[in-house]
């Protein structure tokens, strides 16, 4: 405080202290916004996003962020990441520059753009840390709106901690539900589908989400009038304001640049999120964006001139500057010699963050170069690789792409003479490529002891007591075993709970757990998945359910920008062993009979994706999956509910492996490869051709993710050498993701005699009734032909052609 101001302060010296630091982060966090855009600009990044022009409304957000709270917000939220102490500016520029390293960026390790803010919720062997000791941001995405389902998520997780009974236990997970979950969005991605159907479901289940909207008054180039009614989301959502006798969201309105108004805003809705669990939809008017959206383009060409102009004027540091002159009474010179050290400040960590990416990359710069230059001296390629290596060495900002393919051309000149330096450069390259697999691929599934592929096969057992039953029943009495054996596992979708979901498989669960246990949700798949994402994340083990597969395209973005990628985009730092339980196959109906596997196999790699040909393999691969920490997608049989089988004794414990086809019958003449409920049909085509005198080998995959990690099918063509592959998929889809895995990875194309075939659905989706299925889907009589054809190639005598 200055000694020189005549009128006294009304704030006290601890007051004044804090004041005088929240100015200091904000003008850092802006001079870092300044420097990130004149470094993408010089070449040494990429790309830069910043959180310029909402530093004040973020620092008085973090006053409120306790430990145990979780984070899911956006890319702008820079100041708030450096004033929770879960970012430092050099791990900012490190994420700027692409650093793969985990101790340089531990959000991502490199791998996303600048932005992007996580925290690390596991420890070094895929355990979760205590997350009530740690403030929590779960890892952040690009698309607008991404992070609300996740948000969801989140905050139902403190409702389920603090009314279950049976989760008091797990205190390294939640003190009791008092967590908030914080989410931030810009304005114009409140038009987002995700963001209303987060908005409602939050208000429907009153949870503490508190969801901050960063409002600058654009989306991108496009302004307010074009995004939301009435040009405000809390005037367009004031029909959720809660009333004395209903129940909704708390709405609460300041600007952007009101320092003391943001924070005793946010004190007034921690107290409503955190001690009420009623939701709070805080809308942050008066924001400014001054460098723009981002390093690709230039705000001036959309924004007038008036508006430019205002912008300067309501820049929150600016007015934030002029109140602590003004009203806190600090001299201008000592507001000016705060600037100048936080500017200082923010410098200096660029520059060491440049100067430890730089390093780790040159090192394996100047460890080719130095074998280059042994290379000049001992080949007729002199000349050659001498351009060669000036070319690498005269680099401005070295990457690792230019070392790689500098070694790369090298050794196409060292490839014809017995030049001791190649052996040096495809040892380098060898150990390189081991080196970027970590840095830019490692981490799709879990890598700890839980992993899916860790867990043990345990047999199912059967007596003369097993009962013989419906296949709901088997289902009914895994879910059962599940809820009783471990009481994180919940589930919840529509229909799951009153009724049991519409095949039964919950029967009666609800009423013997417990409404929090197996839960009915609206009609809201993107949010069902984004619910069961963010209890997966605060170390629950839910099943959340899409009631058909077809409905699963309502939830696709969901599941493949964030969940999909998430344990890979925080290089093992966060995980959600979330099971996504859909049914598809076979039924009736355009919109009920769903197949679309290549589909799923292209948006989801980082998920496993599982297709049990009945409920009792499904009931195996559920206990699998409730053992593991990956998070999978089981698509039951829709035909396969009434369908009688065999209840294992062992229902509860017994579990089946991964990636490990079974053969359903052994053959010598042709290998058919299928899943679901074509194993039934092609089983009965199989009884018939045996007829005929065609022996089929049939196997089913069981999972398509992962797919046959012994190459066990391989040793199968090797027997048979033709094969089929067959599924109810469009052609293309799916039986062409088998084929490339069966021929050309196992190389099975070494074996065969016959030309390889699909059988495959129409290219339409089902039509309805039973002829519709029957001429839209591969019956029993396709897939006799469709062999029948190949062995008629191979003996023509034998099979006479049939049409």
């Amino acid at each position: 405080m200055s000694a020189t101001k005549e009128v006294k302060t009304k704030f006290s010296q601890a007051k004044v202290k804090e004041i005088l630091s929240d100015y200091r982060l904000a003008v850092e966090s802006r001079e870092a916004s300044l420097i990130g855009r004149r470094e993408v600009f010089m070449g040494k990044a990429k790309f830069g996003i910043f959180g310029d022009g909402k530093e004040v409304a973020q620092i008085a957000m973090a006053k409120v962020f306790r430990k145990g709270d979780f984070r899911a917000g956006y890319y702008r939220d820079q100041t708030f990441m450096f004033a929770i102490g879960e970012l430092t500016v050099q791990q900012y520029f490190a994420q700027l520059y692409a650093h793969t390293s985990l101790e340089a960026d531990p959000a991502s390790a490199g791998r996303l753009m600048n932005g992007h803010y996580a925290t690390r919720f596991l420890d070094d062997k895929g355990k979760f840390v205590d997350l009530t000791q740690t403030k929590n941001s779960s890892a952040d995405i690009s698309p607008t709106a991404g992070q609300m389902p996740r948000l969801l998520g989140l905050a139902y997780a403190s409702k389920l901690f603090r009314e279950s009974p049976l989760l008091k236990d797990f205190k390294a997970l939640s003190n009791n539900g008092n967590e908030i979950a914080f989410g931030t969005i810009g304005n114009a991605s409140t038009s987002e589908g995700m963001f209303f159907e987060a908005v409602n479901a939050a208000g429907v289940l009153q949870v503490p989400m508190l969801i901050s909207v960063w409002d600058d008054d654009y989306g991108i180039s496009v302004p307010q009038e074009y995004h939301t009614t009435k040009l405000s989301i809390s005037k367009a959502l004031s029909g959720l304001q809660r009333t004395p006798t209903e129940k909704g969201f708390e709405i609460i309105t300041v600007k952007g640049w009101d320092y003391i108004g943001l924070i005793e805003a946010y004190q007034r809705a921690e107290v409503i999120c955190r001690e009420e669990h009623v939701p709070v939809l805080f809308h942050v008017q008066e924001m400014t964006q001054p460098q723009g959206h981002s390093t690709s383009g230039s705000h001036e060409r959309y924004k007038s001139k008036e508006r430019l102009a205002w912008e300067v004027q309501h820049d929150c540091i600016r007015r934030m500057r002029e109140w602590i002159i003004n009203e806190v009474m600090i001299l201008p010179e000592e507001v000016d010699a705060i600037e100048r050290e936080a500017k200082v400040s923010a410098r200096q960590a660029k520059e060491r963050a440049w100067k430890a990416f730089a390093g780790d990359v040159r090192r394996d710069q100047s460890r080719v170069t130095e074998i280059l230059e042994r290379a000049i001296q001992q080949s007729d390629k002199s000349a050659e690789i001498l351009n060669i290596k000036n070319d690498l060495i005269k680099s401005i900002n070295p990457t690792r792409l230019e070392t790689m393919r500098a070694a790369k051309k090298a050794i196409r000149f060292l490839a014809s003479g017995n030049v001791e330096t190649k052996g040096q450069l495809v040892e380098w390259l060898k150990n390189a490529e081991e080196d970027n697999f970590d840095r830019y691929s490692s981490h799709l599934y879990s890598l700890s002891d839980e992993s899916a592929l860790r867990v043990e096969k345990v047999e199912a057992v059967y007596s003369d007591s097993s009962p013989l039953v419906d296949g709901r029943e088997v289902l009914q009495a895994c879910f059962d075993a599940a809820l009783t054996r471990d009481p994180r596992v919940l589930a919840f979708g529509e229909d799951v709970g009153k009724i049991g979901d519409v095949n039964q498989g919950f029967a009666g669960l609800q009423s013997k757990h417990g409404e929090l246990r197996v839960t009915d949700t609206g009609i809201r798949e993107c949010t069902i998945v984004g619910q069961g994402i963010g209890v997966a994340l605060r170390g629950l083990k839910p099943i959340a359910e899409i009631q058909y597969l077809d409905y699963l395209i309502y939830a696709l973005p969901t599941l493949s920008d964030d969940l999909a990628c998430l344990y890979y985009r925080t290089k093992g730092g966060q995980k959600a062993p979330l099971i996504i339980r859909t049914r598809g196959h076979r039924l009736e109906g355009v919109w009920h009979a769903g197949s679309q596997v290549g589909m799923l196999l292209s948006a989801l790699r980082g998920i496993y994706i599982i297709s049990p040909r009945n409920m009792t393999q499904a009931a195996g691969f559920y206990n699998t999956m409730l053992r593991s920490d990956d998070p999978s997608v089981i698509i039951e049989c829709l035909n396969g509910y009434r369908l009688k089988e065999r209840l294992p004794d062992n229902i509860g414990e017994f579990t089946l492996p991964l990636g490990v086809p079974e053969i359903l019958r052994e053959g010598s003449d042709v290998t058919i490869v299928t899943y679901g409920s074509m194993c039934r049909i092609v089983m009965e085509a199989a009884d018939d051709l045996e007829g005929f005198g065609i022996s089929c080998e049939v196997i089913d995959v069981q999972t398509l993710l992962p797919f046959d990690i012994h190459n066990s099918i391989l040793e199968s063509v090797k027997k048979t050498n033709r094969i089929i592959f067959a599924d109810e998929d469009v052609p293309g889809g799916a039986t062409s993701f088998m084929m490339q895995k069966v021929l050309e990875e196992q190389g099975a194309y070494h074996f065969v005699d016959s030309k390889p075939a699909t059988i495959t659905a129409k290219e339409h989706r089902p039509a309805y009734a039973s002829d519709g299925d029957y001429f839209s889907k591969p019956n029993a009589e396709d897939v006799f032909e469709k062999v029948y054809s190949v062995m008629s190639e191979v003996d023509p005598v034998k099979f006479p052609v049939l049409y």
